[in-house]
């Protein structure tokens, strides 16, 4: 009898196992908004000149909420011209010229090319949070997936929470 009423206690746990799991895996929303996919018109609408809506700029494909910036980013500010686009080209001249505020980095110099590494990994990952990437980012030309494409981590923000 005791041998049946093991059995029957390991019946009974192993039937609510699955009641866990299914607890455990309930929809959770995410504590931040989570990480998109933008189009560069859909980027272009976080141009900062609107009050009341959300900066976003994107850094080598990556975009940035830089909102808590907008004394820098926001309308007439010095580095609006920045916001609402992939400015990867201008962030490593340092330059706010129209020319150059574009995702493409051909012909750039190591120099430049150092600068944007830094200012990417000091500036922007450290002290803004990843809302998304640019379609370029993720996409290759043709729409086809990009298989070389892996998201950034920042040291104080929890990306795995956000995918």
């Amino acid at each position: 009898m005791a041998g049946g009423a093991a059995r029957l206690l390991l019946a009974a746990l192993l039937g609510a196992l699955p009641v866990a799991a299914e607890r455990e895996l309930r929809f959770r929303p995410p504590a931040e908004a989570p990480v998109r996919l933008f189009t560069e018109p859909e980027l272009a609408r976080y141009d900062g000149q609107q009050e009341g809506q959300p900066i976003y700029l994107a850094v080598k494909g990556v975009v940035f909420d830089v909102t808590s910036g907008k004394e820098f980013y926001g309308k007439g500010a010095p580095y609006n011209s920045l916001a609402g686009r992939d400015s990867t080209r201008g962030v490593a001249k340092m330059s706010l010229d129209p020319a150059d505020l574009t995702h493409d980095i051909t012909g750039l110099t190591e120099e430049e090319l150092k600068s944007l590494d830094d200012i990417f990994n000091n500036v922007y990952k450290a002290k803004y949070p990843i809302v998304g990437y640019t379609s370029r980012r993720i996409l290759n030309e043709d729409g086809s997936p990009n298989l070389d494409f892996k998201p950034e981590d920042q040291p104080h923000f929890n990306i795995k929470d956000e995918f």
